[in-house]
């Protein structure tokens, strides 16, 4: 398994399986899993048969314990489904046969595709801003009067936010009903088929599917999770509109590392005859859209510009803030426009002409004319035709107005106190954050009269280089920047939807160290003019033992005051040392320093490290926010800057774990 981290490449030289047996199962030999082990079998006391037994411990939550014995805890069990026979060869090279075997997990639950086809789907993929849209549709199609149905991800604060029904997340009881029916059918079958389970994603992408079958909405919008050809959502065979938002780089080990690879994964949901709509794209990123659009025989138009539409003398009022929205919203018209045309329920042509493929079927004018025939409706290079913009309605105005999507650029005011919340963890993403961030702080600190601080909380997940993010980050000149780990509190049980149990919550400090020195080095120098590369060395191994501690050795180009940093040790497999510290030349992980050291490099004046958000946020806060605990209180590490401000803004950003970290700290309401 590869992580890369802290503008390194992080090698871990096991495969998930490997890694899931010995720091997981393992678990199974403590006191609580046997008296798990004795409690399979029976009936809690919610009347819900617990399946499978002693032989499918493997398959069962980290924290399945506290659904043996009373009624299930559905945001605690759901997130850590930890499926072993599934892991990430299945996205690699055995990509794909993901949609041969969503299938086989389908007939094993009792949905067909027929029943499948009988979902009336919007489907999206994308880099940037997919959620976003999705979340439009969903709003305007409700304006509209339409039972809607939206499976997106990740969560933010609890899994059910998933799968939502007319735009709230499906209630506890709907969740815990929903789940048991499609895990026990599951499990029933197993043996038949080898044992195989369906990973955490899958899983609740079946689940959505059930639910939306079983709820009967009248449009289930879906939002790809990676990539889109061999995405588990691409089981869908017959949706009846798709939408691809802007491309960038992101996921790159998965999908490719360029954007013409990318693209070519994302263009995957195209299906033959279905329309299909974009936006600008990177260089490259069009043609690849194009090519597949046409195989497939597939209608494909760019969406026009937010102003050319006829909003009836109304302003453009849009629900989600930042200028990079008008394109989401865009996007998001044309697929709610051309979905009403193909039930026949607006003005114009009706589902023939969008089924046969005709540009004209995007218009609602009366002419009914081809946009071909104007050359104001096609881009540039002439390689998609760009769809005539429509007059908006009542509805589709509400619609876009009324649109709710936590965690993309939000903003929170309490006491002295303003969060800036954004999900941004693309180079392409954050700069947009930034341009966000920059305009709305300005304006409110114009207001206040006195010192406002700056401060940044920042995490990063999965493979992605910090460094390049936080270069980003830097015009915005915090006046301190904070790291931790993306789990709300040091208590599991309060941040089960949060955590993830794969990876320590030692490494997530030692990743977070990693990422407050880049911050550190990055104010030392007086410009990075370009980024180097990043060079992995082989694992070498110190164990003969066979159940080997391998150490991981990290080559980072990043100069620092005293030459380069010129190795990063970041521990081992199944185990990372507890400390971390900075050498003039080295960043190490181990046990050479004492403590006192260790958490004096840990805490500086620009860069703090906290164990998770609630601590980070209290210390942040410096008593300006009332509703915040004070357990980690600003009396104990004071900063000037935070003491002498009248208010301080807190941009919050690297993510959407993190912001769904946070959020549970600050509104408490969306735990409910």
């Amino acid at each position: 398994m590869a992580m890369k981290c802290a503008g390194c490449i992080l090698v871990r030289p096991l495969s998930r399986e490997t890694w899931r047996r010995r720091n997981i199962l393992r678990r199974a030999k403590t006191s609580w899993t046997r008296s798990v082990l004795r409690s399979l079998g029976e009936a809690n006391e919610g009347g819900v048969l617990l399946p499978g037994g002693r032989a499918m411990l493997h398959a069962w939550p980290v924290t399945v314990r506290s659904c043996v014995g009373g009624s299930p805890n559905v945001e605690h069990f759901t997130d850590q489904c930890a499926y072993t026979r599934a892991d990430s060869r299945e996205r690699g090279r055995n990509a794909h046969n993901s949609i041969p075997q969503m299938q086989s997990f389908m007939d094993r639950i009792g949905i067909t595709l027929d029943e499948l086809d009988g979902l009336s789907v919007i489907h999206v993929s994308g880099t940037k801003g997919k959620g976003s849209v999705c979340a439009m549709c969903e709003s305007i199609l409700r304006s509209h009067g339409y039972k809607t149905g939206f499976y997106s991800s990740p969560h933010l604060v609890q899994v059910r936010e998933r799968i939502r029904i007319n735009g709230k997340p499906i209630s506890r009881d709907n969740f815990s009903k929903y789940f048991w029916s499609c895990f026990n059918r599951l499990a029933q079958t197993k043996d038949a088929h080898d044992g195989i389970m369906p990973a955490y994603f899958r899983f609740l992408t079946l689940m959505a599917f059930h639910v939306f079958i079983e709820e009967k909405v009248d449009v289930a919008v879906i939002e790809v999770g990676i990539g889109g050809a061999y995405d588990c959502t691409n089981v869908v065979r017959s949706p009846v509109v798709c939408g691809i938002t802007s491309l960038g780089l992101d996921h790159q080990p998965l999908l490719g590392d360029t954007i013409d690879k990318i693209a070519w994964h994302k263009a995957g949901i195209i299906k033959t005859g279905i329309p299909a709509f974009t936006v600008e794209q990177p260089e490259g990123a069009i043609e690849v859209i194009a090519n597949q659009a046409k195989e497939v025989k597939a209608p494909l138009h760019l969406s026009p510009s937010l102003d050319r539409y006829d909003w009836e003398g109304r302003e453009v009022r849009l629900g989600l803030p930042g200028d990079h929205q008008r394109i989401n919203a865009t996007l998001a018209l044309q697929l709610c426009h051309t979905w009403l045309q193909r039930r026949g329920e607006t003005q114009g042509q009706g589902l023939s002409s969008m089924a046969n493929g005709e540009l004209e079927a995007t218009s609602s004018s009366s002419e009914g004319s081809s946009s071909h025939d104007n050359e104001e409706d096609r881009n540039e290079d002439d390689t998609v035709p760009t769809a005539k913009p429509f007059t908006i309605t009542e509805r589709f105005a509400q619609g876009v107005e009324s649109c709710l999507w936590p965690g993309r650029s939000q903003t929170l005011k309490r006491g002295n106190v303003t969060y800036y919340l954004d999900g941004a963890h693309t180079q392409r993403s954050v700069q947009v954050c930034v341009k966000w961030f920059r305009e709305t702080a300005l304006m409110e600190e114009k207001t206040i009269n006195g010192p406002v601080a700056r401060v940044l909380l920042f995490n990063v997940t999965g493979d992605r280089n910090p460094l390049s993010l936080l270069k980003l980050l830097m015009p915005c000149q915090f006046d301190c920047a904070v790291f931790s780990p993306n789990i709300a509190y040091l208590d599991v049980g309060a941040s089960a939807d949060q955590t993830n149990f794969t990876v320590t919550h030692e490494t997530q400090i030692s990743r977070c160290a990693v990422e407050k020195t880049l911050w550190e080095e990055l104010h030392q120098q007086d410009a990075i003019q370009s980024e180097v590369p990043l060079q992995t060395r082989s694992p070498v191994d110190h164990n003969q033992s066979g159940d080997g501690l391998q150490v991981d050795y990290v080559e980072k180009a990043c100069s620092t005051s005293n030459g380069p940093i010129k190795r990063v040790q970041v521990g081992a497999s199944g185990s990372v040392p507890s400390k971390f510290y900075c050498t003039d030349s080295t960043i190490v992980a181990g046990n050479s320093k004492d403590q006192s050291s260790d958490e004096e490099n840990l805490n500086s004046a620009k860069a703090r490290v906290f164990p998770c958000i609630s601590d980070a946020l209290s210390w942040i806060q410096h008593g300006k926010d009332k509703e915040l605990s004070r357990s980690n209180s600003s009396q104990c590490h004071p900063h000037s800057s935070l003491d002498e401000a009248v208010h301080i803004q807190v941009l919050i950003t690297g993510s959407l774990h993190l912001i769904g970290g946070a959020l549970k700290v600050l509104d408490p309401t969306m735990s409910d």
